[in-house]
């Protein structure tokens, strides 16, 4: 066979890839850049807008890595820690107050952190990031304590025979003052790091956010909406009570 009629020299001008890459036994190419003035987390939210509106053909698409990607795994795992850290805390509370409905009473107060933690992250400018996140798992275990000093009191109160709204009224009048000092000793310790002193503290200055305003506004509602709750919880169990010994009967 002639040379010429198999060899085929190659065309001068025709563009190729000098390299290929590949991710997932697929070829990638990969467009990266650092972001500046803004979270990443906004970014990402502008870009998965604009790769909404391409119309890609079959085989092709966009896949999300870097920061991106690991705030959102990040916020799988944070989601997983909430839900855990609030089992256990009911399991407990269960436990030490031989009861299920009174520690839905103390469990209560959680929600009401949030309300801080969002305000006080638009006060200070801050995002929900991995660091606040954290600190609203701290959240969980600290907001609790107020609930837990009044219904404790309360508790021990009516199995002495008291009154429940006098039992209520003097809670709110002896566990004022050590619920005030203990969150009054939390807000002054994180602020420092709510400043964001030193090499690296504005990267963790949220979760001091997150952290003091869930404690002070968990602390002004606490003692408010805890006692009405267990009010109506206490209700619900008396009713329940009755209405058992009823059919027993």
């Amino acid at each position: 066979m002639h040379r010429d009629s198999w060899y085929k020299p190659p065309q001068t001008g025709s563009l190729g890839a000098s390299q290929i890459n590949r991710r997932d036994l697929a070829r990638e190419v990969l467009v990266e850049a650092n972001t500046a003035g803004r979270p990443a987390g906004d970014i990402g939210k502008d870009i998965k807008k604009i790769q909404d509106n391409f119309d890609l053909p079959p085989g092709y698409s966009f896949v999300t890595q870097g920061a991106n990607k690991d705030m959102a795994e990040s916020a799988g795992y944070a989601m997983t820690a909430i839900t855990l850290s609030i089992v256990f805390i009911y399991i407990v509370l269960g436990s030490q107050f031989n009861s299920f409905i009174h520690p839905a009473a103390i469990m209560a107060s959680l929600p009401l952190s949030l309300i801080g933690v969002f305000l006080a992250l638009f006060l200070f400018n801050s995002t929900l990031n991995l660091f606040s996140i954290i600190g609203i798992i701290m959240l969980m275990g600290l907001v609790t304590k107020n609930a837990i000093l009044l219904i404790d009191f309360i508790k021990k109160a009516m199995d002495r025979g008291e009154d429940r709204f006098d039992a209520i009224i003097a809670a709110g009048k002896t566990r004022l003052r050590p619920i005030l000092m203990t969150t009054s000793a939390m807000v002054m310790g994180m602020i420092p790091l709510a400043l964001g002193l030193g090499e690296g503290g504005e990267q963790s200055a949220p979760m001091a956010h997150a952290v003091i305003g869930g404690v002070i506004t968990s602390t002004l509602l606490t003692l408010v909406v805890v006692p009405v709750i267990f009010t109506y919880l206490d209700d619900l169990k008396n009713f329940m009570t009755r209405q058992i010994r009823k059919i027993m009967s």
